[in-house]
């Protein structure tokens, strides 16, 4: 990998700041570097950073390099510097040979010779497997995660290693392009759609207002907590251009899905509508509560449990992880409907459309089935 005029204690000192949030013209303010450099450096990498290179144990090092070069000078045999290194004779003296004989041989030029004599890069498995490549590629273009991918893989070919490869393999080959597995251009289907890796940065809580005579989350009953019985779902808002959303429902034990759409707006008695109509499209055992973030779209929550009998529960403020599978929906919902999207212009069928393809794709917390497939399993 090409320093691009970094010194490796700047190379170092690129990745600490960079897992650590700074951004890239912090870190070359930092570093008295220009940007470009920094940029152009991590870039180069896909925001992976390379595993750095060490010396086999076997090999001859620098401090016995500087004792054959001692050892020639004094006229000792390449039989003797061997024994005092403990050596085979044989590997002394084809490291003489090899770096300019007996008058010729420099400790310092043999030991950057041998450095760079030791560069063998391995072949990523996805170059030199093209069916496993082809899979791949077809999975990703139907925007699932390379997670998601490893686990089919593994699952659909259970005694083919040469089909299986990780995760880490695949963003790897989309990032790092010096591989030459992935085309850059396959990164617009991941979810984020980002060319390399970028470290996580910690985000405020926002507050969203009060709820009158909000059910708390400590309420809802031990079957929901656990996702041991299905029909309990989490709910959320969408937002799309302003004042456009959609409603997102998720199923707790299956991770199933169901998009809800808002063409009138996300006031209360709108969004109280639109939920009591969808939930009537499933069989009632599916339907046991739903738990909802404090936004004033569900100031309605009460006559919405008297017009369908499915008990509303909110979540603590600001605490959006009780909530976890409707916001890892909502990030996989960007794919299909990214920010600013005008969503009153969305018919119902494109949102059944996109929620059947994210139904459709394997979940590692199911043992990479589907949500369709566990919502039969668990309905049986």
């Amino acid at each position: 990998m090409k320093s691009i005029g970094l010194s490796e204690v700047q190379q170092t000192q690129v990745w600490e700041r960079w897992r650590g949030g700074e951004s890239l013209r912090g870190i070359g303010r930092a570093l008295g570097a220009p940007r470009q450099w920094v940029h152009r450096y991590v870039a180069s990498t896909g925001g992976c950073r390379p595993a750095p290179r060490r010396r086999a144990a076997r090999t001859l090092q620098g401090w016995e390099r500087e004792e054959i070069s001692r050892g020639l000078a004094a006229g000792s045999s390449c039989r003797q510097i061997a024994l005092e290194l403990g050596r085979s004779s044989s590997t002394v003296s084809r490291e003489v040979a090899r770096n300019g004989g007996r008058r010729g041989y420099r400790a310092g030029r043999a030991d950057a010779a041998a450095w760079q004599r030791a560069l063998r890069p391995k072949p990523a498995k996805l170059t030199a497997n093209p069916a496993l490549r082809a899979v791949v590629e077809e999975r990703l273009r139907l925007c699932w995660s390379p997670e998601q991918i490893a686990g089919w893989l593994v699952r659909t070919y259970p005694t083919d290693p040469s089909m299986h490869v990780s995760h880490e393999t695949i963003y790897l080959a989309l990032f790092v392009q010096s591989r030459g597995a992935l085309r850059r251009e396959l990164t617009r289907y991941l979810r984020t759609g980002r060319t390399m890796r970028t470290p996580r940065h910690a985000r405020l809580p926002q507050g969203r207002g009060q709820i009158k005579d909000a059910v708390p989350i400590s309420q809802r009953p031990p079957e929901a907590n656990d996702r041991a019985v299905p029909g309990h779902w989490e709910g959320d808002l969408l937002m799309g251009s302003r004042p456009t959303a959609i409603g997102t429902l998720t199923e707790r034990t299956s991770r199933y899905v169901m998009l809800v759409g808002l063409p009138d707006g996300y006031r209360a008695n709108r969004v109280r509508e639109a939920l009591t109509t969808t939930i009537q499209t499933l069989p009632d055992a599916l339907w046991r509560s739903l738990t909802w973030d404090r936004g004033h779209e569900m100031a309605e929550h009460l006559r919405f449990t008297v017009d369908t009998g499915v008990q509303v529960y909110f979540c603590d403020p600001q605490s959006p992880w009780q909530r976890g599978s409707a916001e890892n929906i909502n990030g996989l919902l960007r794919q299909y409907l990214p920010r600013g999207t005008n969503f009153s212009q969305l018919p119902q069928a494109d949102l059944d459309k996109v929620a059947g393809e994210l139904n459709a794709r394997p979940r590692k917390t199911l043992g990479w089935l589907t949500p369709s497939e566990k919502l039969v399993q668990v309905m049986r």
